[in-house]
């Protein structure tokens, strides 16, 4: 089952139409980075992130939608060069499926799932052919079984747009593999934490762990009218997780829906819901917030955060700030 759907047919506007083969964005990932195998081989422990992805296929279509992707691009196209190295697998908890036990894909060659709609026909033929990981799926379920969570596989699910959409822009190449986890019916935020603790041994094996979502996420306020309440969460949640202290965040987290706005950012909260994993695979460890504007669609305040050190100091040298103020 999904959760939330991706932005709704009124945010396309007229414009120039893309073809299949030659859209999206023309910047590459970046220079070609070691790949970290599932022992561990580089002593590099990755780190977490929690993107705010986007709606719909948006990197195919950036110019039939009103105001600047450019940032949200950029944000996501600095994660593979600010790690630094190539990771075995990436593994993302997407706002946009929920199952009523945690469920892991476990294809290894994963289909495509248009759950959107009111978007140009081209875009229900798109095609992200990164390989699965049926390796990283079986570990995975070890690794929730050993914690006394209840876990299964589906070998059938395709990736959601919440996983191609944004991993399009970071690694156009589809040449990593990627595997999704999904949320668990009820949302609750013990539970999701539970599941990234868990996995935090992920981390060192070689496997990216990104909770794929949004700081904002009502549909119904994608303009004006949500200008404040996105910018009054935002803040607190930046707070919560990036500024203020790291002992504290779990804490914070658990009581998230008596922040300021927070049910008007998040009516229903499955795009709020895989931070808590990524925050839960990196419980101890210092957040920033690497991807933050005020403009997003044109008023919406939006941001996206990093948790964990980066593998090298001189990958995160390479940060742009005016793109990445980090917190």
């Amino acid at each position: 089952m999904g959760g939330g759907r991706g932005f709704c047919a009124g945010f396309v506007r007229q414009g120039r139409a893309f073809g299949v083969e030659n859209a999206g964005p023309d910047a590459r990932s970046g220079a070609a980075a070691d790949e970290i195998g599932l022992d561990g081989g580089m002593d590099a422990r990755l780190p977490t992130y929690f993107i705010s992805h986007g709606g719909g296929p948006w990197p195919w279509i950036e110019d039939l939608l009103p105001g600047d992707f450019g940032p949200l691009s950029a944000s996501l196209r600095q994660i593979p060069r600010e790690l630094g190295v190539r990771p075995r697998a990436v593994l993302v908890i997407s706002g946009h499926w929920e199952e009523p036990a945690f469920t892991v894909q476990s294809s290894p060659h994963p289909p495509m799932l248009y759950d959107y709609g009111g978007f140009p026909e081209f875009t229900y033929h798109l095609q992200y052919p990164a390989p699965g990981s049926p390796e990283v799926a079986a570990r995975v379920l070890e690794l929730l079984g050993a914690a006394g969570i209840e876990a299964r596989a589906d070998d059938r699910r395709g990736f959601d747009h919440g996983v191609f959409a944004p991993l399009y822009v970071a690694w156009p190449d589809a040449d990593v593999p990627i595997l999704q986890l999904s949320m668990r019916h009820g949302y609750d935020v013990d539970e999701h934490l539970a599941v990234g603790r868990a996995l935090a041994p992920l981390r060192d094996e070689g496997v990216l762990i990104v909770g794929s979502g949004f700081s904002f996420h009502n549909l119904r306020l994608f303009g004006a009218a949500g200008a404040r309440p996105s910018a009054e969460f935002e803040a607190w949640l930046t707070d919560a997780v990036a500024a203020g202290p790291v002992a504290e965040r779990s804490a914070r987290l658990r009581r998230w829906a008596a922040a300021p706005s927070a049910r008007i950012a998040h009516p229903a909260e499955d795009h709020l819901v895989p931070l808590f994993v990524a925050v839960g695979a990196a419980e101890d460890e210092a957040g920033v917030r690497m991807y933050h504007e005020a403009s997003f669609m044109g008023s919406i305040t939006s941001a996206s955060y990093r948790f964990g050190l980066l593998p090298s100091a001189s990958a995160a040298s390479t940060v742009d700030a005016s793109i990445h103020p980090g917190v």
